[in-house]
């Protein structure tokens, strides 16, 4: 009996998911902050970068990897010379295709479809290995290979809006 129960409540649940997932509306594209530790980030001054999930494609992988230095630069820190900074900078990145299945199909039955790219950016404490600052965009991405530079500035830009302000107090 227990064994039934428990395969009733499973079953309700992906049955009431699947349902609450075709009644949301189209997906919300932007910037989204997971971790935030205003201290250690107050703390940090440099930075080295470790591979996690980078663009299988070179071009792509050398352009984030630029922006997010740029950015971070902008933001007080310098990367390491050698050794570990106080933070490790990783990215992971990966592109989807979202439909619109409130749109009309056309022809072929094919309904309108979106590249969507999907980047996060962390930044781990070097000793604790704990995220100090994590963020991610979801951005519809043009797949002409002319605007991909120009997109993932715009959108690591975007990314370190979020980055909390350093302290102007002095110690």
């Amino acid at each position: 009996m227990r064994i039934i129960t428990s395969a009733f409540i499973v079953l309700s649940l992906v049955i009431g998911s699947g349902s609450l997932a075709s009644a949301r509306q189209a997906p919300k594209y932007g910037v989204s902050v997971k971790v935030v530790n205003k201290a250690a980030l107050e703390k940090a001054r440099t930075y080295t970068w470790v591979s996690s999930q980078p663009s299988p494609v070179k071009d792509i992988n050398a352009q984030i990897v630029a922006a997010v230095d740029r950015e971070l630069a902008a933001r007080g820190f310098t990367k390491a010379a050698s050794g570990k900074g106080d933070v490790q900078a990783t990215y992971a990145s990966l592109s989807r295709t979202d439909v619109d299945l409130k749109s009309k199909p056309d022809a072929s039955g094919t309904r309108q479809q979106y590249s969507v790219g999907v980047l996060g950016v962390e930044l781990r404490d070097s000793a604790s290995q704990k995220a100090v600052f994590r963020v991610r965009i979801d951005t519809p991405i043009e797949s002409s290979t002319d605007a991909q530079e120009a997109t993932i500035n715009t959108a690591v830009k975007a990314m370190f809006e979020k980055y909390p302000p350093r302290s102007t107090t002095k110690s």
